[in-house]
């Protein structure tokens, strides 16, 4: 996707030189790893964006792109399991990461958490305007209009939809997928999310619910509902917390709802470490 004009800062990575032009070079400088095929629809929307940055950014980082068809040896050693995925790495670790095409402006959220832009770059970073979800939205409408040919932005549009709270145009848009993007990990997620947001179809407010747990410790439905709430309202750590504490006492509740519930969650969830760390301790109270 790279061309023979593209600036420094973007390259393409191979096993041939992914020693020093990733691990070595991310000492220096933070590197962001594109997985990418030609194939690969949302690929051709992510790819131009990072470009994008990567120039805007004037080497504050570097993006590496890695054709998964060529270099399959490195995509398994990452553990790519869709594309497009984004791997960032920094001091010679994997720092972070995400994916699916993120909006450009949740690309540079993800940024600003790792990358100090140069001097040089620092005033056409600040000043680019953040896209907001119902821009989003507007945009994605009008590439499906322009494009019917591409039916992964409707998956796109879907996605955009629910991160907008419209949450039944978000399911009409996931149930009209065709069946090759049915099965994608964008709408497998897309599908979990809807199913923790129509959970709470009725359910008493936070405030309530927390009430419902301080009053009654065992009020497995309540810490249940609340655990979704505080999930869906940005409280990721305080809502897992939640299902854990049933899986613990409760295992067999609703015939393992906390564990299907803790599972769904996972797959909702962009902070890897965060992740990690309740699987590892649902994995001990569950085996």
């Amino acid at each position: 996707m790279t061309s023979a004009t593209a600036p420094t800062h973007v390259f393409d990575v191979g096993q041939e030189n992914f020693e020093s032009e990733v691990l070595q070079a991310s000492l220096e400088v933070p590197v962001l790893i594109d997985f990418w095929a030609e194939w690969c629809g949302p690929c051709k929307t992510l790819g131009p964006m990072l470009e994008k940055l990567a120039a805007e950014y004037n080497g504050a980082f570097r993006l590496g792109k890695v054709d998964v068809d060529k270099h399959q040896q490195l995509a398994a050693m990452f553990g790519i399991r869709s594309i497009p995925t984004v791997m960032l790495v920094k001091d010679g670790q994997i720092a972070d990461g995400f994916a699916g095409a993120l909006p450009e402006g949740q690309l540079r959220e993800f940024l600003s958490r790792h990358v100090q832009p140069l001097d040089g770059a620092a005033n056409d970073v600040e000043e680019a305007p953040a896209e907001t979800a119902a821009d989003t939205v507007a945009r994605l409408r009008a590439e499906v209009i322009a494009s019917p040919d591409r039916p992964e932005l409707k998956l796109d549009l879907a996605l955009a939809l629910m991160r907008d709270g419209q949450a039944d145009a978000a399911e009409a848009e996931l149930i009209a997928l065709p069946a090759n993007l049915a099965t994608d990990a964008r709408a497998v997620r897309l599908r979990n999310q809807l199913e923790l947001a129509r959970s709470l179809d009725g359910a008493p407010t936070l405030a309530a619910l927390r009430q419902r747990v301080e009053a009654d410790a065992g009020d497995w439905e309540a810490r249940d509902l609340l655990g979704v709430r505080l999930l869906l309202e940005g409280e990721a750590a305080e809502g897992l917390e939640q299902f854990l504490t049933i899986l613990g006492k409760a295992r067999d509740w609703r015939d393992g709802q906390a564990k299907k519930r803790l599972l769904a969650a996972f797959s909702t969830l962009d902070d890897t470490d965060l992740v990690g760390r309740y699987r590892r301790r649902m994995a001990s109270l569950v085996f």
